[in-house]
């Protein structure tokens, strides 16, 4: 294996949420599975929309009845992974088939208990890769195609026996192979890698060697000469129709587990739309929501931009405005403390002043003093005065 570019790798992975974790599992992977590489490319997602994402691609060994053989493999990664679990599909080559199962549907998309439980903090790629392969070893995802062609026998006219050991020559018919799995399939076995890659076998299905007993070939006894053992037309036209009944049987029954594997995909695709319709519906109703009250609060902001209109308008008119006619009281008590509040502030200005008067060198220490404590008097008065007023008032301490 050719040493891995860790970073072209991190280039590649620029985009994604978590550069850092999404490359310690993909290089995990490709040290362990060499037959898997790894690129970017554009993966279109069932809405259309397109996205360019890291995949593995490239085979898988798989282990089927004591033989090794390489499964073909896509392993998409969402940009933000681990946190949402890969897509991951089944990419046979031009001469195998998707065999349809309830691990892999009929495009080829991969199902796993493992990818619909993902869970972030303790699946990884690694793991995700070992169990596909042990579950394609139960049950393989791919098959070789066969030659669909039927060969009818040859009709060969029974012969009379001279005696009771003879036994005449029984015709073999040949069937075309085929992929299903059922009674008689003890040689099935998955494609491997490449270009040569095994076939999936048929048994013949051929006359016996021996003298039907009374009642075989389906009960069809007419005709038979027990005593020498003769074969006749009947007994060979009741062994095909019932090589013919066989494969009919296994037929039908491929077709109907294929159908079942496709309405189970279609069940699944349902249940997403359905999750996602109803998830779209939410959205929309939280956007009208969101709407009405826009609009409402659009309204109220244009009402009190007309009311700051109309005041602006009305200050414009007024030509001077006397600073002590702006402020009013409605009851004497409440001027009273008005104006005890203006004094004890503009003592407390004058404090400060005096203070920085002093530390100026303006005025002495004496001088300092002596204000000071005047200016204290008053305002510990004035304060008492506003106490007063404000119990009077019935107004908070």
């Amino acid at each position: 294996m050719s040493k891995i570019d860790e970073n072209a790798l991190g280039r590649m992975l620029s985009s994604y949420r978590d550069p850092t974790t999404t490359k310690k599992d993909v290089l995990n992977a490709l040290r362990i599975y060499h037959g898997l590489q790894h690129r970017v490319e554009e993966y279109v997602f069932n809405d259309g929309s397109t996205k360019h994402l890291l995949n593995l691609h490239g085979t898988i060994p798989v282990k089927f009845k004591g033989n090794t053989y390489n499964i073909p493999v896509c392993i998409w990664l969402m940009d933000t992974h681990p946190r949402n679990a890969p897509i991951c599909y089944v990419k046979p080559t031009p001469d195998m088939r998707i065999k349809v199962s309830a691990y892999v549907d009929f495009n080829g998309k991969i199902y796993l208990p493992y990818l619909h439980d993902w869970n972030p903090k303790s699946a990884d790629l690694l793991d995700l890769i070992q169990i596909m392969s042990v579950t394609f070893g139960e049950v393989p995802p791919v098959y070789s195609k066969g030659p669909e062609t039927y060969t009818p026998p040859s009709y060969i006219p029974p012969t009379p026996a001279t005696s009771t050991s003879y036994m005449p020559p029984y015709p073999t018919q040949q069937f075309p192979q085929y992929p299903g799995a059922g009674a008689g399939y003890n040689n099935y076995v998955p494609p491997g890698a490449g270009s040569a890659m095994p076939a999936y076998g048929m048994p013949s299905y051929g006359m016996p060697t021996y003298p039907p007993a009374p009642g075989a070939m389906g009960g069809a006894t007419q005709g038979v000469n027990q005593g020498t053992g003769t074969i006749t037309e009947e007994h060979i036209r009741a062994s095909l129709i019932s090589a013919v009944e066989d494969k009919l049987k296994r037929r039908v029954q491929e077709k109907v587990n294929q159908c079942q594997a496709e309405v189970q995909t279609l069940k699944r695709t349902q249940q997403e739309l359905t999750e996602g319709q109803t998830k779209i519906k939410d959205i929309l109703s939280r956007l009208e929501r969101d709407e009405k009250e826009l609009t409402k609060s659009i309204t109220v902001l244009k009402d009190k931009e007309k009311d700051l209109e109309r005041a602006l308008e009305s200050l414009e008119n007024v030509e001077s405005i006397d600073v002590d006619e702006a402020v009013t009281t409605t009851a004497p008590l409440y001027k009273q403390l008005l104006n005890a509040y203006a004094e004890e502030a503009a003592i407390e200005d004058a404090t400060y002043f005096m203070g920085e008067a002093l530390r100026s060198g303006v005025i002495d220490l004496e001088v300092f003093l002596k204000q000071v404590r005047q200016l204290t008097r008053k305002q510990f008065m004035l304060r008492a005065l506003m106490q007063k007023c404000r119990q009077k008032a019935g107004f908070a301490a």
